[in-house]
């Protein structure tokens, strides 16, 4: 990578919102149960969304600047998707695991490694899957809308195949493996 890859506008709001996603989630957990502010702990466990407000914002704004489109546009976009719909998940689990140190809450669960729950698991996870590409395609025409004319978006078309490449990976090796045993109902 070059040096400028590192001032790019875009890997610094991926970098910066990664860390602040994280810290939020943990000032959240830690004001939830160590401070016992649930108010307070949901507020800032909720406000982990403008994380991705601030970095789609900081990649329309660097297009329309004059910036050419970059992998780290479209890969701002992917962690668009990637966070609100798989960002639920992970502050579940991380609340599970808080209350369970802090608060005496009842020890996680691990998903069994086979059987009706298994597959209800990834079947699970692959919908947030199709939900995150969803919302990744989205961003990126969104991206196309805002940018405005004469924009170098070349670098985000490739992004489309990507998601579908990785759907066709995830579910071969999610939910397919459970085809023939899962539940008419779930």
């Amino acid at each position: 990578m070059t040096p400028a890859v590192f001032t790019s506008p875009a890997v610094v709001a991926l970098v910066v919102g990664e860390v602040l996603f994280w810290v939020l989630i943990a000032s959240g957990l830690a004001a939830r149960y160590l401070l016992r502010r649930r108010r307070l702990g949901a507020v800032l466990l909720a406000s982990t969304v403008l994380v991705d407000l601030g970095i789609l914002a900081t990649a329309v704004i660097d297009i329309r600047a004059g910036g050419a489109a970059t992998f780290a546009h479209g890969l701002a976009a992917i962690y668009i998707g990637f966070s609100v719909a798989f960002g639920p998940v992970i502050v579940r689990w991380a609340d599970v695991r808080a209350a369970h140190r802090w608060a005496g809450g009842p020890a996680p669960v691990p998903v069994p490694r086979s059987g009706p729950e298994r597959a209800r698991h990834e079947w699970d996870r692959f919908a947030r899957w199709v939900v995150a590409a969803l919302i990744c395609a989205a961003v990126l025409g969104l991206v196309h809308l805002l940018a405005g004319p004469g924009a170098d978006l070349a670098a985000l078309s490739p992004w489309f195949g990507r998601l579908g490449l990785v759907t066709v990976i995830w579910f071969l090796t999610g939910p397919a493996r459970f085809l023939a045993t899962t539940p008419a109902r779930m």
